[in-house]
């Protein structure tokens, strides 16, 4: 079997998928994109194509090693994201090669449902605890919020502020119960200075996990943050390739890794940060606000790893997919077909090709300053 063609198509609401086309007839399917760079990412993927047209897609860990190594320039979301998006296409070809889904060929599952939380989101605290029933009623047991201030966070925050967060996040423990994990998002949009603020007032409503209480650049003070509380702390959305996360298990400045396999180098890349973690005793909830396709390739990463934790999801493919992924009682059953375990649905597609999605710009109300959002 040989790759004969690689194709690209923007697919509402901010999505880039891929079909890798091969001479046998088989089509991989992988999901190569940056949020609000999907026309540059597209670029990237386009100039890996002559490296391979006519190879062999089932030599994944081969073609993975030389588009990295030959870059030169290595690393980056731009090139990591395309990589990891071909990466998803190879081994979803691989896998129909042999008729066996991929995680069958990380070395079987060790779990046979994927455990995966919902958001929750609402203009008030009554509302988010009406979504936060909702879904423990549709049998979740995990869920994340956001930190919700009534505004932008300052660098050093008032008590009214911090309050605010809380009250927040009291409402939807109160309406979800003790027994439901639910964990709290920063976005790496908080200063150090409020952050520590915001994770001593949360302690006694015991978040799930802390994420991205800081910019994830800022290791030395995710470090310092992690030693401050008895709370998890988890970061890796924007950190790639196990050269990224080494330093933050090297300085315990995360308990919880959240690579994403559409951005990090893909599936197996997963699989080696999650062996990384696993000898720290640091568990996996990978990051997945994308679409179906990082979803699927995600669940063959978490069925194969024993340090799993929970499966971030916001689309499982309705619309999208032939077959959308089902939940369960807040889990996916691991899918069984070859690969990926998905197709697209291409008559459903139709009406979603094409978009301009951009990154929000943000300013604080205050003074107009440009902030992270």
């Amino acid at each position: 079997m040989r790759i004969t063609k690689l194709e690209t198509f923007l697919v509402k609401p901010r999505w880039l998928f891929l079909k890798m086309h091969t001479d046998e007839g088989l089509v991989g399917l992988g999901e190569p994109i940056l949020e609000g760079r999907a026309l540059t990412v597209a670029k990237a993927v386009e100039e890996l194509e002559p490296y391979l047209i006519g190879k062999d897609p089932t030599h994944v860990m081969r073609h993975w090693q030389a588009m990295y190594k030959h870059a030169f320039y290595r690393g980056g979301p731009i090139l990591t994201s395309a990589l990891s998006g071909v990466e998803h296409a190879l081994w979803d070809l691989a896998g129909k090669a042999v008729g066996l889904p991929v995680y069958q060929m990380l070395g079987g599952p060790l779990r046979d449902k994927i455990r995966i939380y919902a958001h929750t989101h609402g203009a008030t605290d009554e509302e988010v605890a009406e979504v936060a029933r909702q879904r423990v009623a549709q049998g979740f047991t995990a869920l994340k919020t956001g930190v919700v201030g009534g505004r932008p966070a300052r660098i050093v925050e008032s008590m009214a502020f911090v309050e605010r967060v809380v009250q927040r996040f009291a409402a939807i423990r109160e309406a979800a119960g003790k027994d439901v994990d639910i964990a709290i998002d920063f976005h790496g949009a908080v200063s150090p200075q409020t952050s520590m603020l915001l994770i001593k007032a949360l302690e006694p409503y015991q978040p799930m996990f802390i994420e991205e209480p800081v910019q994830c650049q800022n290791v030395d003070v995710l470090a310092d943050l992690a030693r401050k509380t008895h709370l998890p702390i988890a970061t890796g959305e924007r950190l790639f390739t196990k050269w990224d996360f080494r330093e933050v298990l090297e300085k315990g400045a995360a308990s919880i890794l959240q690579p994403d396999i559409a951005h990090a180098g893909g599936i197996f890349e997963g699989r080696l940060i999650a062996g990384m973690a696993e000898s720290y005793y640091a568990a996996i909830a990978p990051h997945c606000p994308l679409g179906p396709i990082a979803l699927a390739a995600c669940i063959q990463l978490d069925a194969a790893i024993p340090n799993f934790l929970c499966q971030e999801q916001v689309n499982l493919g309705e619309g999208y997919l032939k077959e959308p992924l089902k939940v369960v009682d807040g889990f996916i059953p691991l899918p069984t077909a070859p690969g990926l375990g998905i197709e697209l649905d291409e008559d459903a597609l139709a009406d979603k090709i094409g978009h301009d999605w951009r990154n929000p710009e943000a300013y604080h109300p205050d003074d107009g300053t440009p902030i992270d959002w």
